[in-house]
């Protein structure tokens, strides 16, 4: 078997762009066998780090829970600075250069942030393209007790941050106009050939500037900081072995077609999603097979009642007809075997953002009406130094949870923001 930086990270490095993280556990329905290979192999390799047994060199990066994606730097093609959004590696891309781009494109808070952002950063020396989460104006900063001790606390989307008054971090976040976490830069002589490089450094080649907070999101060298015990090393490794076990009695067809046929790969996608957003761990992959099939016949049923005309009822039952030939009894103890892998990816993944947890140097909270509630990061990004790709590690049953909680409330509805 190839090494965590040969095969996880040979196709990722030469992605050209940062705009979608797949889930560790959902390489095994999108990426088909490569997919479920990388996956095991990747866990691995965080194992050994955290073990102390680093193999290949391993970067972690935090995910913060931002709001915009802010993207700045120069324009390849005239030099000049741009800030932009989401889309600036699409064909019809916008990068603003000006306010007036800026007012021409866009409204509302996004509007103020680009404009604050494209003002607070184009004296910071950025060269190629840089790329962050928008995380705080000044506007943003509320003054909050927790837990009987004042904090001056963020809260861009979800997760709250929160930091101790009176402390030199607190110091310096008060005086900044804008609060951004960067993760990613481009390098490229144009858009459409611009590279991803994750986790990389980036704040030590800008100027410092008291108007900008600004991190990168790539978590300090862990070796011997969030050492594993050798009880998580052997629960990791026991559940790496299972995995590996399991992934050899999947067929190559069966993870080929589920990766490759867009219809079923979306369905079973949103399903086992569907578990997620009601906080339940699969556990029973067996019922969870059989609940599937009647989900996915239910589903069918409920779009051919919203039609009138035959053609499109029969366009609908052609649609079912084809994918529950699928769900066979073959197929079925297959099925079973790949929600039976992803478990035990996800246990191994859980023990090590549990480790990694232990070095967030930053309060992170959820606030609900009765108050604040401790949650941990988003989650983390796992890159290879080498390579430069990346896989995303969330606790999806925490974070996700707290996300489509009616309970919480998100920074965008917040009664104080």
């Amino acid at each position: 078997m190839l090494s965590f930086k040969k095969q996880l990270f040979n196709e990722a490095a030469t992605a050209a762009k940062n705009t979608h993280m797949t889930h560790i556990e959902d390489l095994v329905l999108d990426g088909g066998v490569k997919g479920a290979r990388q996956a095991i192999l990747a866990l691995r390799a965080l194992r050994d780090m955290l073990s102390g047994n680093a193999k290949a060199p391993v970067d972690v990066t935090v995910k913060w829970d931002g709001a915009p994606a802010i993207f700045a730097g120069l324009d390849p093609e005239d030099g000049k600075f741009f800030v932009a959004k989401k889309g600036i590696f699409a064909k019809a891309r916008k990068v603003y250069k000006n306010h007036e781009d800026i007012d021409a494109d866009t409204s509302g808070d996004l509007n103020k942030k680009l404009k604050l952002a494209f003002d607070n950063l184009k004296d910071l020396g950025i060269t190629g393209v840089i790329q962050g989460d928008f995380m705080f104006d000044s506007n943003d900063l509320k003054k909050e007790k927790i837990n009987g001790i004042q904090h001056v606390t963020f809260h861009p989307n979800t997760i709250v941050y929160a930091v101790p008054t009176g402390s030199a971090l607190e110091k310096q976040i008060s005086k900044s106009k804008i609060g951004i976490v960067w993760h990613t830069k481009y390098e490229g002589a144009t858009f459409e050939t611009m590279k991803a490089q994750f986790a990389a450094d980036i704040t030590s080649k800008l100027k410092s500037s008291s108007k900008v907070w600004q991190v990168d999101a790539t978590l300090p060298d862990i070796s011997g900081t969030a050492t594993m015990t050798a009880k998580e090393t052997a629960a990791v490794t026991k559940h790496l072995s299972n995995a590996g076990k399991i992934f050899k009695q999947i067929a190559s067809s069966t993870l080929k077609e589920i990766e490759s046929d867009k219809e079923l790969n979306l369905l079973i996608n949103t399903y086992n999603n569907t578990k997620v957003r009601k906080n339940e761990r699969i556990t029973n992959t067996t019922a969870h097979v059989k609940g599937m099939i009647d989900w996915v016949n239910d589903r069918y049923n409920k779009q051919a009642d919203k039609l009138s005309s035959p053609k499109g009822k029969a366009g609908v039952e052609a649609k079912r007809e084809r994918i529950l030939k699928f769900f066979n009894k073959s197929n079925q103890k297959k099925l079973k075997l790949v929600f039976d892998l992803q478990n035990f990816i996800v246990d191994s993944k859980l023990i090590i953002i549990n480790k990694l947890n232990s070095l967030n140097n930053i309060g992170t909270f959820v606030k609900t009406k009765s108050g604040f509630k401790v949650t941990n990061p988003e989650g983390f990004v796992a890159i290879d130094r080498m390579e430069g790709g990346a896989v995303k590690l969330v606790d999806r049953l925490e974070f996700s949870a707290n996300n489509f909680s009616k309970d919480i409330i998100k920074g965008w509805d917040s009664p104080s923001r």
